[in-house]
């Protein structure tokens, strides 16, 4: 019989085969609301494993995660923000100095959550899937702004310097070397990403950030870094194509990629 006292000990009543072998393991202890203590023994045990369930849940979002949901929240309001913007309307210049900062400390985030889960050791599976697809979110997502009617003025000149095919070329590499990792790592062949890769995120992270800059601040003064930031992340960005592509080689034409997909009848 369990008493109902101010907590309550899961290990309590009777000592089955499982309770003596665990009897050394340290007891947790959830507190009972008095009215709780009213209840039937079976019931409050009920609650009290959804309790437990519940705090182990909230224990498994580690701060680099928590720190990887918030960069998807400053990239979804990132692109909000944006969307507001009007070339040439001086009420809507604050809509790029926010752009600027919103998308400086989305990309300040990833370096922090990174260095923390080395850090700390919580690498999880969460963050190897989720903060790629933040990362390629934010990049692709920007030049695609960028090349769009949004940075047209009324002359039917794009002001970011940024073309349609730049924006596909950004977009291609994104979808190619995803959909090649993720078919190496389920045949078990590690394709992490190489420097190239990593120059090419720093690369496209910074254009964005002097694009932004550059338009609400230095437009006429610094027009050459703008234009310099956008090709040098079309070369990189291009370069990083070619190396990805001799690496994913022998997965690409290998005998499981080249055969048939056998399909049960």
């Amino acid at each position: 019989m369990i008493r109902h006292k101010g907590s309550l000990g899961l290990l309590a009543g009777a000592k089955g085969p499982s309770d003596r072998r665990d009897a050394d393991a340290p007891r947790q202890t959830i507190p009972v609301p008095p009215l709780a203590r009213c209840l039937p023994p079976a019931s409050i045990e009920i609650h009290l494993s959804v309790a437990i369930g519940a705090r182990r849940e909230g224990e498994s979002l580690s701060i680099p995660n928590q720190i990887t949901l918030g960069r998807l929240l400053l990239a979804m309001i990132f692109f909000g923000v944006l969307s507001f913007y009007v070339v040439g309307d001086a009420e809507r210049d604050w809509v790029l100095d926010v752009a600027f900062w919103l998308f400086l400390a989305a990309s300040l985030g990833d370096w922090l959550d990174g260095y923390l889960a080395r850090k700390l050791k919580q690498i999880t599976v969460f963050g190897r899937v989720v903060d790629p697809v933040v990362d390629k979110m934010m990049v692709c997502g920007a030049f695609i702004f960028f090349s769009s009617t949004v940075f047209v003025d009324s002359q039917g000149e794009n002001v970011t310097g940024v073309a349609p095919w730049m924006a596909v070329v950004v977009l291609l590499r994104e979808l190619f070397v995803s959909a090649i990792r993720a078919f190496s790592e389920s045949q078990g062949i590690d394709f992490a990403a190489s420097w190239i890769g990593k120059i090419k995120m720093t690369v496209q992270a910074a254009t964005v950030c002097i694009v932004l800059g550059v338009l609400a601040w230095y437009e006429e003064s610094l027009q050459w870094l703008r234009v310099t930031a956008v090709w040098a992340t079309v070369i990189v960005t291009a370069l990083s194509i070619i190396t990805y592509m001799q690496r994913a080689y022998g997965v690409l034409f290998s005998p499981a990629a080249m055969s048939a997909i056998q399909k049960d009848r």
